[in-house]
């Protein structure tokens, strides 16, 4: 049986940096078995009951996976969907499909520009401090539709 398990976390990088939080906001819901959370998280969550808070090292491989050197590429500037200067540390899209990579200026050099494709969490382990609000059992409709509905899974 798959559940929509809700949870607040705080994430950080191994030298404690905080990366992000949902304390103060909304927890986050997901449905077991569907990608909407790193695999490493999903699978240390799974059974874990309601009211537990707990802390879990997600190792960057159960993350968003080890750096690839093949990602880091010179492209011409020319090529490039952004106008304006650019400089390290930038982010855009690389395309205009909004399932195009985001991609990091690692540096410019004339009329080329250097490219990093990979996710800016790569190659990072991760600890992960969290606190299960709820789970439940996932409706039908959930998974039929692979994604968290309302409350107690009906479809609004």
């Amino acid at each position: 049986m798959r559940h929509v398990v809700t949870f607040h976390y705080t994430l950080r990088d191994p030298q404690g940096r905080l990366i992000d939080t949902s304390t103060g906001g909304e927890p986050v819901n997901f449905l077991e078995g569907a990608g909407q959370v790193i695999d490493g998280l999903e699978t240390q969550l799974k059974g874990v009951p309601a009211g537990t808070k707990t802390r879990l090292q997600v190792p960057a491989a159960q993350a968003y996976g080890e750096r690839d050197p093949e990602q880091v590429q010179k492209v011409l500037r020319a090529l490039l969907p952004v106008e304006g200067e650019l400089k390290p540390g930038d982010q855009f899209r690389a395309g205009d499909d909004h399932f195009a990579p985001v991609v990091t200026v690692v540096a410019v050099e004339g009329d080329s520009v250097m490219l990093d494709a990979n996710h800016p969490l790569a190659g990072v382990d991760l600890t992960f401090d969290v606190e299960i609000v709820a789970t439940r059992p996932a409706s039908p409709e959930e998974l039929a539709h692979g994604h968290v509905h309302g409350p107690g899974g009906a479809c609004h």
